[in-house]
């Protein structure tokens, strides 16, 4: 049994189509397939069910996809480890962000760590927080930026980032016409409004659901969106209010942009750089990092 040979079977049950598989992994599809066959003779299991239209994984095939991963995931671990060991400097670094979240933070980054750490190769997985928590679990993804409360128990959280939440007004609304920017407003004062909420999976969602349930009620929410950006839009147009954290807030106004006013005690909401618990940190992992801290607290978005 070969190192590529569990890879090749990784790959097989992420994408479940032997020509994707094939294409991901550079390789001629009647390769995979050999490999695949030759495998699953040398330890006496299907681990795929072939048909003329589909490729599904065997109970067989998820036991064994299971083990290849953190196998696969120890033999990166230990790379990464001898690399630092001997002071090498090039790697490569796989960030998981929210992809609005990561819009605005991100483009501060990453310059600097490129002209910091030019040989350290980044790749980015834009992806909602549920999957991102997972993907960080098993070892696909190095670090997420992710909001807190994480409910992956193995995931350990750095944080980075505390951001004000506000609430978003259509510009008609009465609350908007009748107050000033500095005025705040009580969550539980909101209890009888429509709300407009990011769907399921996402980790802002269950913020909004908090601040609501601290407040002593549940947030009727009459439309969902998995793009903070469209729920903006939403509440400009007089569907709804909603909480927005301060960072993703649209500036300049314009037909599209809601009112903003502050909350009642100034709720925040925590970013974290969330790891796998005692994974191994490379070096390159932890430059990030030092460069996150540095770029956030000159940009003043701390």
């Amino acid at each position: 049994m070969e190192l590529r040979q569990l890879q090749y079977a990784l790959q097989i049950a992420i994408d479940k189509n032997f020509s994707r598989a094939a294409e991901k992994l550079h390789i001629a599809q009647p390769s995979l397939s050999q490999q695949l066959s030759k495998l699953e003779k040398e330890i006496g299991v299907l681990l795929f069910q072939r048909t003329t239209n589909s490729v599904e994984v065997t109970h067989a095939g998820s036991l064994f996809v299971e083990k290849a991963q953190a196998i696969l995931d120890m033999v990166e671990q230990l790379r990464r480890e001898m690399e630092d060991i001997s002071q090498m400097r090039k790697g490569k670094l796989v960030v998981g962000s929210l992809p609005i979240t990561g819009a605005h933070v991100l483009p501060f980054v990453l310059p600097v760590f490129q002209a910091r750490y030019p040989e350290i190769e980044i790749t980015l997985v834009e992806e909602t927080s549920a999957n991102l928590e997972h993907l960080t679990g098993i070892g696909q993804v190095d670090i997420s930026l992710l909001s807190i409360p994480l409910f992956d128990e193995t995931l350990a959280a750095e944080p980075i980032i505390e951001e004000e939440i506000v609430l978003a007004l259509p510009p008609g609304h009465p609350l908007a016409l009748g107050s000033q920017p500095s005025d705040s407003f009580d969550v539980a004062s909101l209890q009888s409004e429509p709300f407009i909420a990011l769907k399921k999976g996402q980790g802002f969602r269950q913020i909004t659901l908090e601040l609501c349930h601290q407040a002593g009620f549940s947030p009727n929410i009459v439309f969902e969106s998995s793009n903070i950006d469209t729920v903006q839009a939403l509440v400009a147009a007089g569907m709804g209010i909603s909480f927005i954290p301060r960072m993703v807030r649209r500036r300049g106004g314009g037909e599209l942009s809601p009112v903003y006013r502050p909350l009642a005690g100034r709720p925040t909401r925590t970013l974290v750089i969330a790891s796998r618990k005692g994974r191994y940190l490379s070096k390159a992992v932890e430059a990030f990092i030092e460069t996150f801290r540095d770029v956030m607290r000159e940009a003043a978005l701390q």
